[in-house]
């Protein structure tokens, strides 16, 4: 039997290393499926629910794995749905493959049934690589630019397929005019900058008085070094949310995550900084980094094109993290004068602590989301992976969650859409099937696309040698960070159409697949729930009530912007009363004994 097109699509993934590809099927890529069956499954067809959630799926498995994610969808309406998670992706500089069927070459331009421009569609997504494959020897070489291209600038890629190529005899390009061979091979690199930059950049950090480190997911390769470099200069270091897992949070001067969702440590670390030194983050966020003219500032970027937008850096480094600190380090101070500045840090470090853990007790009706968190916390198994989905979940993710080595952790953190929790611990399941992962999930999002992609978990449980998924729900019955942003910043209270969501019996359902799932009322029960969760044989839900009045506050609220939006809750918020009580007992907690006030 001849080689199709289809087929050596195939084994060409299979030669890249791809042992997985997340999808829906459609006819659009009937050619394809045909020969998934005649390969036996290699790579394996992953079927998610929706196409969205393979893209995100694929995503997931790419974050955790450091490889390569591919996802699959037929033409018109599952390559449109793609989108969404192509997009995480791209914001969060991830290595994604789509590969979407296309109508037939005949009825192309047509105006066919689901013909749709894919061209247009992906080429602000795809926007470093889309191609469509006409005639068979062009196969081979746009699929290894799209896998290269994926790799080699950390971004989406795609592939269009007619649905008539697909059934072609594959024949691979000749040695003539107008073809184009390819290989596949791809040597490891590693860039760095020059040794005059490096010579610059020492300059300003040995001047450093109160040195601060910014770090993201750019740095998770170089965590040695980062500590290194900390200590050298006794510096603080923060991280951005796609950074969490890049550095232990056990560190003594860690300050934790920056930004809205982030700790006050880490924004009175920028604010009173002289220094700052960003290493592999693009943290979009200027009003918590230092004011402009008080700081001097390096930045280390694998990516010329992602330096110098953020802050007015006298020195762009442009190379690897790692390779880069370790030419850096030999050129730092080793001795420096006091440590004052260090002792600062580690102490509002150890004061929030425990601002944290009194904001955790604070009583709630009916539990406290941020006790849900905190109890968690010293639960986590060494190897968990944990994914957060976008909204207020994402504060306590941030938050309460102490990140230690052997642990990951990821969030959509660019795009912060909706919806990819569930599904990234999906992905992260099949790049790690040996590890237990955790969603931790606002019940607008489960319902937005959650509940089915349990009936993917479902599905799959059987192939993960560590079968434990655990999908944890803050069910308040309400989209709660928007919630809080409509008071907060456009002193407007809830508008409860827009906002209110029906109770939905998550742990039933998820009990209506075999799965473990229970309902948590009392915050007496969370500690038991979530030691269940993690001694279940399988995936489990696990649902929590928790209170919307419980406010996400920025690190940076003072008195007088909690007074505002008491004001506009005031106004004529539905829950009013129970709203300004939680913010002002959340608020107060920062000017107890043992948490000094800056």
């Amino acid at each position: 039997m001849s080689t199709k097109v289809s087929d050596h699509v195939l084994e060409r993934l299979r030669e890249w290393g791809v042992d997985h590809v997340f999808g829906y099927p459609g006819d659009g890529i009937n050619g394809l499926l045909a020969a998934w069956g005649r390969a036996g499954d290699q790579p394996r067809f992953v079927q998610s629910r929706h196409e969205e959630m393979s893209a995100f799926e694929a995503v997931g498995y790419a974050k955790f794995s450091g490889r390569l994610g591919v996802c699959a969808a037929t033409s018109g309406p599952g390559a449109i749905h793609l989108l969404n998670g192509l997009y995480d992706a791209k914001l969060d500089h991830v290595p994604v493959l789509a590969i979407v069927g296309q109508t037939h070459r005949t009825a192309m331009g047509g105006s066919y049934q689901q013909e749709v421009d894919l061209h247009t569609l992906f080429k602000d997504v795809a926007s470093e690589f889309v191609e469509t494959v006409t005639v068979p020897e062009q196969l081979p070489n746009v699929l290894d630019r799209a896998v290269r291209t994926a790799y080699g600038r950390r971004c989406p890629t795609a592939i269009i397929l007619p649905g008539d190529v697909q059934e072609l005899d594959y024949s691979p390009p000749t040695h003539e005019f107008r073809m184009v061979p390819s290989s596949l091979d791809s040597s490891a690199w590693t860039a760095v900058p020059s040794s005059e930059s490096l010579e610059r950049a020492a300059e300003i950090l040995n001047s450093a008085v109160r040195p601060a480190i910014l770090i993201g997911q750019g740095a998770a390769g170089a965590r040695a070094e980062v500590e290194r470099v900390a200590e050298l200069l006794g510096a603080g270091v923060a991280k951005a949310l796609l950074g969490k897992d890049a550095l232990s949070d056990e560190l003594p001067y860690v300050t934790g995550s920056i930004g809205p969702l982030g700790t006050r440590p880490s924004y009175e670390l920028m604010r009173d900084c002289d220094t700052l030194l960003t290493i592999g983050s693009s943290f979009p966020y200027t009003q918590f980094l230092p004011e402009f003219g008080k700081a001097r500032g390096v930045q280390i970027d694998i990516d010329p094109h992602m330096v110098g937008m953020r802050y007015p850096y006298e020195v762009n480094l442009v190379g690897d993290a790692k390779a880069t600190l370790r030419r850096l380090i030999p050129m730092l101070d080793v001795e420096r004068d006091g440590r004052e500045w260090y002792d600062t840090v580690c102490d509002n470090v150890t004061g929030w602590r425990k601002v944290m853990e009194r904001r955790a007790q604070q009583s709630a009706d009916p539990i406290n989301p941020e006790y849900v968190a905190h109890v968690l916390d010293p639960l986590l198994p060494d190897n968990v992976i944990v994914t957060s989905d976008s909204g207020s979940t994402a504060a306590w993710y941030a938050r309460h969650l102490t990140t230690r080595p052997g642990m990951r952790s990821s969030l959509s953190g660019t795009l912060a859409t909706m919806g990819p929790g569930v599904p990234y611990a999906i992905g992260a399941k099949f790049a790690h099937p040996d590890r237990p992962a955790i969603a931790l999930v606002g019940d607008g999002a489960m319902q937005m696309n959650g509940m089915a992609e349990l009936i993917t978990a479902a599905k799959y449980r059987d192939l993960w040698e560590d079968p434990r998924l655990i999908v944890a729900i803050w069910n308040n019955h309400d989209l709660n960070q928007v919630t809080w942003e409509m008071r907060a910043m456009e002193g407007a209270p809830s508008f409860l159409p827009s906002q209110a969501l029906p109770d939905v019996r998550y742990a039933a359902f998820a009990r209506s697949l075999g799965l473990t799932g229970i309902r948590v009322e009392k915050p007496e029960d969370v500690e038991a729930a979530w030691r269940a969760g993690l001694r279940a044989d399988g995936p489990a839900v696990l649902e929590f009530l928790t209170d919307p009045a419980v406010p996400p506050i920025p690190p940076h609220a003072d008195w007088d912007q909690m007074e505002a939006t008491a004001a506009s809750v005031l106004k004529g918020d539905a829950d009013r009363a129970s709203v300004v009580k939680q913010g002002f007992k959340a608020k107060v907690q920062e000017f107890l004994p043992g948490r000094e006030k800056k």
